[in-house]
């Protein structure tokens, strides 16, 4: 476990002292000024608390640690000062968000549980983060396979628009990328609900009629339905729902609220997907761009104006590796379908430019030794493989 802490004083005396009474017990390193301690942190963090004074100069102990905050956001910080007015503890706490406010001078015992109470809370951080995390992608990886599998040319069009998305999100800078890249991936798994037929005309760009365009309106609140018990995938998950709403009925607020993040990852959604389905009709970039200007209100013209002028891989461009072809029982995970996998009956089973998980091959397997799949098939093999989102 990280227990390692960071103290910065601009007192040298302050510093000596503190490493000659708690350093054999905890890990401490010192720095004299707060540009100092950035330098640090950024070559030896991340630490698990960061101890910092209030008056120094040129970088005050609040100025500090809201730069520690950008750095590294899971580390505890504590304030240290001989100044005890009740303004100054309060904006360290506020803009800060302080663990602990300690006055000087502080006892040894004081300042040292102080510091063992912030590597317990770090330790919490962390540990929440890392289930989290692995919780989380579980279950996204879980979800998108069963898409995968149910409805595939609905897997195809999530998988697509990832790094359309992945591209928004970071040409507008936005905070918590993970929430917008997870509401791509399963922007469409309310639609293992829908009739396949519905599906190929969407994705194929036919015209629905009227009962196919209701049913198939119904997919982002069964999406939403689907995930909305998951913790920490609310915000994805209401991404989803509003994902086929114009730009100009939304309310329009700051991304850093969570109506505006919501508003913005589900206008995100919609223009890449539908940029997306032109593309895969044979349209170029300008004329795609063209179309969706013409949709007045339908669409966010910033994001129509990201997606015609900023360089996006798409997937069958970005994977470089060999095309060979295999039977089912030679195809491995992390391969690529470089044709459209069918049964011999003529039903798809896997789109070309999907990833073969697991359960796709297991899925593979049982048609084989039932109806049948046209065999050999076409697959690229990439010469390293490709990550998988989280």
């Amino acid at each position: 476990m990280n227990d390692k802490i960071l103290y910065v004083d601009d007192d040298p005396n302050i510093l000596a002292a503190c490493k000659r009474s708690l350093g054999r017990k905890l890990s401490i390193a010192t720095a004299p000024t707060g540009a100092e301690g950035l330098k640090i942190i950024r070559k030896d963090g991340p630490f698990a608390v960061v101890l910092s004074d209030m008056r120094m100069p040129e970088m005050d102990g609040i100025e500090f640690i809201c730069a520690v905050r950008q750095q590294a956001p899971d580390t505890v910080c504590m304030m240290l000062t001989g100044n005890s007015d009740q303004e100054t503890a309060m904006n360290a706490v506020n803009k800060g968000q302080i663990f602990r406010f300690l006055t000087k001078p502080c006892p040894q015992d004081v300042l040292c549980t102080a510091l063992e109470a912030g590597i317990k809370q770090y330790r919490l951080i962390t540990a929440e983060k890392e289930l989290l995390q692995k919780t989380l992608t579980g279950s996204i990886r879980a979800l998108a396979d069963v898409l995968g599998l149910v409805n595939p040319k609905a897997f195809a069009n999530s998988s697509r628009i990832k790094p359309f998305v992945k591209t928004l999100v970071r040409e507008l800078k936005l905070d918590h990328p993970w929430q917008y890249e997870i509401a791509a991936m399963l922007s469409q798994i309310g639609c293992i609900m829908l009739p396949p037929e519905t599906i190929d005309k969407v994705f194929s760009g036919r015209k629905l009629t009227a009962k196919e365009e209701e049913i198939y309106a119904s997919h982002p609140q069964n999406g939403c339905k689907l995930l909305d018990h998951i913790p920490r995938m609310e915000q994805s998950a209401r991404m989803i729902e509003h994902q086929l709403e114009r730009y100009d009925a939304m309310r329009k607020s700051a991304p850093s609220e969570a109506d505006g993040a919501i508003a913005l990852g589900s206008q995100i959604i919609h223009a890449a997907t539908d940029f997306d389905s032109y593309l895969s009709q044979g349209l170029g970039r300008q004329v795609a761009s063209a179309r969706m200007r013409e949709k007045k209100g339908e669409y966010n013209p910033k994001l129509i104006d990201i997606l015609e002028s900023v360089s996006i891989p798409r997937i069958d461009d970005a994977l470089k590796g060999t095309v060979k072809e295999v039977k089912v029982w030679k195809i491995t995970a992390g391969m690529f379908a470089h044709e459209d996998i069918l049964t011999s009956t003529g039903i798809l089973l896997v789109p070309k430019g999907n990833e073969i998980t697991k359960p796709l091959i297991q899925r593979l397997k049982n048609f084989t030794s039932g109806v049948g799949v046209k065999e050999p098939i076409l697959v690229l093999v990439p010469q390293t493989p490709v990550a998988h989102a989280a």
